[in-house]
């Protein structure tokens, strides 16, 4: 009898760690060609961001693409992108191609994110950057949205003018370009207001 109660108690003993082992079974190995899960912190800006970010009203973006007639064969470019709304909208609607620059790293990797969600990640391209950096190209724009100050509007002006083809559009919200160059149409959308520039043709010799 005492051989079978010792006997019990070395079964028991040894059954105890088997059995909890397999209710907390050991992670597996991290498989080969899986990316690492992206750092929780999010990176710093380029430098300090000129203005917050807004999102833009739908209707304002609607009404935006419409002033600027936007067609297929635009290529369009959002300076100070944000979350891509512009860029999204003008490749979903429109079958433009369109291309949102910021200088946020954050916004870059929400407005990528949205445009994969939307569909259109194949029409569209993010780029991180300063739109006041002409080693950031802009110039094959046919169409540029902007949603800035007017102060911003206006230390564009030069680029704009300098490397935009003539014919190339320009539409702002809310904020125009200074009494220097005064708006083509000026629209009401909602409590905002739209701007719309169109490049001119330049003299010979320019």
């Amino acid at each position: 009898m005492a051989r079978k109660i010792v006997a019990a108690c070395v079964l028991s003993t040894i059954a105890l760690p088997i059995f909890a082992q397999r209710s907390t079974p050991p992670p597996p190995p991290p498989q080969r060609g899986v990316p690492a899960p992206p750092p929780t912190a999010a990176p710093s800006p380029l430098r300090s961001p000129d203005v917050v970010f807004l999102p833009s009203d739908d209707a304002v973006v609607d009404a935006m693409l419409k002033l600027a007639n936007v067609r297929k064969e635009d290529v369009v470019y959002d300076l100070g992108c944000g979350d891509g709304k512009i860029v999204i909208a003008a490749a979903k609607k429109y079958g433009a191609r369109a291309v949102g620059i910021d200088i946020d790293p954050e916004r870059i990797r929400e407005a990528t994110a949205n445009a994969a969600a939307a569909g259109v990640s194949g029409h569209v391209t993010f780029v991180l950057g300063d739109i006041f950096d002409e080693a950031v190209p802009i110039k094959d724009a046919t169409v540029v949205t902007l949603f800035l100050l007017q102060r911003l509007n206006k230390q564009l002006r030069p680029r704009l003018q300098r490397e935009l083809a003539p014919g190339s559009r320009i539409v702002s919200n809310s904020f125009n370009m200074g009494d220097e160059w005064p708006p083509q149409r000026t629209e009401h959308v909602n409590n905002f207001t739209i701007y719309l520039w169109t490049i001119p043709k330049r003299a010979p010799g320019f």
